[in-house]
C-alpha cells in the first residue's frame, strides 16, 4: 500500500525538474540583451545574485528537514517561527504571486510562439485563446495527479535546456573575448553596475523553493527536497552565467544591447535560420513547463495554508487522484483574468504593475523564512547546529532578501504593503467563518 503511494510521489528528478521548471521561464531567453548595457561586469552581478541564492537555498534545504510532516513550504517555516498571523501573511501574498506569475508565463509563452507562428503577433483574439489554451490544459493535466504535472516537468525542462546547452557548448568555438573590453561599458562605478545587475538578475531564480511546497507529495522529503533544492539551484546558475557568457562572446555588444532576442541571435550565427527557430521554440516550452509548474504550486500551498484553517475549507478538497482541484481551479481562473488585462485596452499599465507587484511580494516569503530559520533552530536547541553558523547563515539569507524587496522599487513596495494588508480581513473572515463552523 505505501509502495503504491510512493509510486504517485515526486522523485529526485521530478522534484528537480520542478525546481529547475520554475526557475528557467521564457524571460532568461531575454536577459543577456538587458545587462548589455553593462557589459561583461554584469557575470559578476550573476555570481552575487546566485551567491545569495544559494544560501537562501541551504536556509529552505535545512528547514525541509525540520519539517518532514509539513507541506506549505515558506508558509510552514513562518507558520512554525512566528505564528499563524505571520504565516498568513506568508500564505496570502505567495499565493497571489502565483497566479500572477502564470499569468506572466501564459503571455510569455505566447510571445515566444509568435516568432514561429506570426498570426499570434498580429490577432489579440488568437494570442488571447491560445494563452487561455494553456493555462487551462496544464490544469486538466495536472489534476490528473502530481506525477503527470512531473512527467510533463522533466520533458520540458529537457526540452528547454536544450538550446541553450547547444549555445554554450557550441558558442565558445565563435567567441570573441573583444566583446568583453572594456569590462564595465556602464556609466556607473564598478560597484554600481554590480550592484545593479545583480538586482536584475535575482528575480531570474525565484522558485529554487518550488520543491518544499508539496512536500507532503514527494518521496522521502527528508533527503528528496534538500537535494532537489541545492541540485536545481546549481544546475539553473550554471544554465544562467555559461548562457550569458557564451552569448556575450558571439554578439557584439551594440548588437546585443538592442536584440529582441539575444539566444536566437546567437543560435543564428552557429546555425543559420533553422537554429533561430529552435531557440524560438526553446523559449516556448520554457514557459510552458513554468506555467506548468507553478499551476501545481497554486493548487499545494492554499491547500497546505486550508488544513490549518488559514484559508477556506475549499481549497482543501481533493479529487480521486489527491489533488487540490478546486484551488487549482481558482488559481487558474484568477490568472486567466490577470491575463486577459495585457490584452485589454486600457489595463495593460495595470498588468505591468501587476508584473512589479507579484515579484516583489514573492520575495516577502524569503525575507520571513529567513529569520524563522534563526528563530526556530534556536528553539529546538539542536546540537548539531552551531549558534555561530544558525545567526549566520541567517543574517546573510534575511539580508539579501532585504535587498531584493529594495530592488523592486519603492512603488512596488508601498503597493505590496497594501496588498499584504488587504490580506488581514480575508483573515478575519476565514477565522470567523471557522469558528462559526466548529
Amino acid at each position: 500500500m505505501n509502495q503504491n503511494k510512493n509510486n504517485k510521489k515526486l522523485g529526485l528528478w521530478m522534484s528537480t525538474s520542478l525546481v529547475i521548471g520554475n526557475m528557467i521561464g521564457a524571460g532568461v531567453f531575454l536577459m543577456p540583451a538587458a545587462l548589455a548595457a553593462y557589459g561583461g561586469i554584469s557575470i559578476l552581478g550573476w555570481l552575487a545574485s546566485s551567491l545569495g541564492t544559494f544560501v537562501l537555498a541551504l536556509v529552505f534545504s535545512k528547514l525541509s528537514k525540520l519539517f518532514l510532516d509539513k507541506a506549505g513550504g515558506p508558509y510552514a517555516y513562518t507558520k512554525s517561527g512566528f505564528g499563524e498571523f505571520a504565516g498568513f501573511l506568508v500564505a496570502w501574498g505567495y499565493w497571489i504571486s502565483i497566479w500572477i506569475g502564470m499569468a506572466i508565463m501564459a503571455i510569455a509563452f505566447v510571445s515566444a510562439l509568435s516568432i514561429l507562428f506570426p498570426i499570434l503577433g498580429n490577432n489579440p483574439l488568437v494570442s488571447v485563446l491560445t494563452g487561455l489554451s494553456a493555462i487551462w490544459l496544464l490544469t486538466w493535466i495536472n489534476s490528473k495527479g502530481v506525477r503527470e504535472s512531473g512527467k510533463i516537468q522533466v520533458v520540458t525542462t529537457i526540452l528547454k535546456l536544450t538550446p541553450i546547452v547547444m549555445i554554450i557548448v557550441g558558442g565558445f568555438f565563435y567567441f570573441n573575448i573583444d566583446n568583453f573590453i572594456p569590462f564595465n561599458v556602464s556609466d556607473s562605478s564598478s560597484f554600481e553596475a554590480i550592484a545593479i545587475t545583480s538586482t536584475m538578475t535575482l528575480y531570474a531564480f525565484l522558485g529554487f523553493e518550488s520543491a518544499t511546497i508539496p512536500s507532503d507529495n514527494v518521496k522521502d522529503p527528508g533527503k528528496t527536497i534538500p537535494r532537489a533544492t541545492m541540485l536545481g539551484t546549481l544546475i539553473t546558475t550554471m544554465v544562467y552565467i555559461l548562457g550569458t557568457i557564451a552569448v556575450m562572446g558571439m554578439v557584439p555588444l551594440g548588437e546585443l544591447a538592442i536584440s529582441p532576442a539575444p539566444f536566437a541571435d546567437a543560435m543564428g550565427i552557429m546555425t543559420g535560420e533553422l537554429g533561430r527557430g529552435l531557440v524560438a521554440g526553446g523559449a516556448a516550452i520554457a514557459a510552458f513547463g513554468a506555467l506548468n509548474g507553478w499551476i501545481l504550486i497554486v493548487g499545494q500551498l492554499p491547500k497546505a495554508t486550508a488544513k490549518d484553517k488559514l484559508f477556506p475549507g475549499i481549497f482543501k478538497k481533493e479529487n480521486k487522484k489527491g489533488v487540490p482541484v478546486y484551488g487549482m481551479l481558482i488559481g487558474s481562473a484568477l490568472a486567466s483574468a490577470v491575463m486577459l488585462m495585457n490584452y485589454t485596452e486600457g489595463l495593460v499599465e495595470q498588468f505591468r504593475f501587476l508584473i512589479l507587484l507579484g515579484t516583489m511580494i514573492a520575495v516577502v516569503p524569503y525575507l520571513f523564512t529567513a529569520a524563522a530559520y534563526v528563530s526556530i533552530l534556536l528553539e529546538k536547541k539542536l546540537p548539531s547546529q552551531p549558534w555561530l553558523g544558525i545567526y549566520g547563515m541567517g543574517s546573510l539569507a534575511f539580508s539579501y532578501s532585504l535587498w531584493a524587496i529594495f530592488g523592486a522599487g519603492e512603488k512596488s513596495v508601498f503597493w505590496g504593503f497594501i496588498l499584504l494588508l488587504l490580506g488581514i480581513p480575508f483573515y478575519v473572515f476565514v477565522k470567523w467563518k471557522n469558528k462559526d463552523s466548529t
